[in-house]
């Protein structure tokens, strides 16, 4: 009997720990579409409108709230949408931490209804994650045909006018990025192999995310960067509007994991954002004071991870309360990538900064106990 509850449990559905947009925000995106009277592209689920809704954030006229997914200047969202109802390819570009796989999902999910159709650039990325494969067991039996063709995420959205997206593109290799070039501009994947090709259908394009400053960058060739509209996406302009990302980010996750309800962290969540913003820019909140700047890039995705932590540190060994104590050995960690430039870099700003601000001394002491 023990075995077979087992078994039953092993093939119950689970919960996903990350659900994809589309089916975290599923009543969200029903209710945009139940309203949506505009004008849609084909094949898209939503019109541009209801799309940039959904991105950021509104009140439907039947009351609906339409949390916000991204928070940042409007155009930037109208521009992404807008292009992709164009012909063109849409390029997110950015510092690390600037959300742009978050939008690229939410912006697949908005207009296909299915954010899944994903190629993850990295160095090692082949040109069949991009065209497509072949299921090697049915090539050798049988030869080349359609049923051993083993189809990419792209093939997939031209064939059925979705959205595909690729992550991370200047980490592919060169000559891996350039097979999007007669994708993005004929719409058209040859199969020379089968002297046939594949067509995109209306509703097909495509999301690429890519950042510059990261080690081992695959610059795009002018050929491939003409096939895509470029949308920077900038850091957060304010303190307020980064620790607004911050708090609603870590909200979510928290219930996500399961992770209990504590009293408002806003005033550490503060404190984080303030030292992030503040090395990363070289100088103080208020202007006065230059400060040097570490080695990593203290994006906003980072200080999400280290209050995240800092509440699972509050409720399962604190007192519920986050505290400077639970998110000090977190900043150090940000900050202390490079243990001898690094760890200069921190302790003076410590003693420059930290130290003299009015109530932050127990910041302070809780970073130089781990920082010791």
């Amino acid at each position: 009997m023990e075995n077979s509850n087992k078994r039953q449990a092993e093939s119950a559905p689970q919960e996903a720990l990350r659900p994809h947009a589309e089916t975290a925000f599923a009543g969200e995106l029903a209710a945009l579409a139940a309203q949506d009277d505009r004008p849609r592209p084909a094949r898209w689920n939503l019109s541009p409108w209801a799309v940039a809704t959904y991105l950021l954030g509104g009140t439907l006229p039947d009351g609906t709230v339409i949390t916000p997914k991204y928070v940042g200047p409007r155009r930037i969202v109208e521009v992404a949408v807008t292009t992709l109802a164009t012909d063109r390819a849409l390029l997110l570009l950015g510092v690390p931490g600037t959300a742009k796989t978050w939008v690229s999902e939410h912006l697949a999910a908005a207009v296909s209804g299915d954010s899944t159709l994903l190629v993850q650039g990295t160095a090692g990325t082949p040109e069949e994650a991009i065209r497509y494969g072949w299921n090697y067991a049915q090539l050798l039996a049988h030869g080349p045909s359609r049923e051993a063709l083993v189809p990419s995420p792209v093939m997939r959205a031209m064939a059925d006018g979705m959205t595909a997206r690729v992550e991370e593109l200047t980490r592919i290799p060169a000559d891996v990025q350039d097979t999007l070039i007669t994708i993005l501009s004929e719409k058209t994947l040859p199969i020379p192999e089968l002297g046939a090709e594949v067509q995109a259908v209306p509703g097909f394009n495509l999301i690429a995310t890519a950042n510059d400053r990261d080690r081992g960058v695959n610059e795009l060739s002018s050929a491939l960067r003409r096939r895509f509209n470029t949308v920077v996406l900038p850091l957060p302009e304010s303190v307020q509007a980064e620790v607004d990302i911050v708090s609603r980010r870590v909200e979510q996750l928290g219930r996500s994991l399961d992770l209990p309800r504590l009293p408002d962290g806003t005033e550490e969540i503060l404190r984080v954002v303030t030292v992030f913003r503040e090395l990363r820019g070289g100088v103080t909140d208020d202007g006065r004071t230059k400060v040097k700047s570490p080695s990593g890039t203290l994006s906003t995705a980072e200080a999400i991870s280290v209050v995240t932590n800092g509440l699972a540190l509050a409720a399962h060994f604190g007192d519920g309360v986050l505290r400077p104590t639970d998110v000090a050995a977190g900043i150090l960690g940000a900050v202390v990538r490079d243990p001898a430039a690094d760890r200069v870099v921190w302790q003076e700003y410590l003693e420059t900064v930290v130290r003299e601000r009015d109530g932050w001394k127990d910041f302070y002491r809780a970073c130089r106990e781990v920082s010791a």
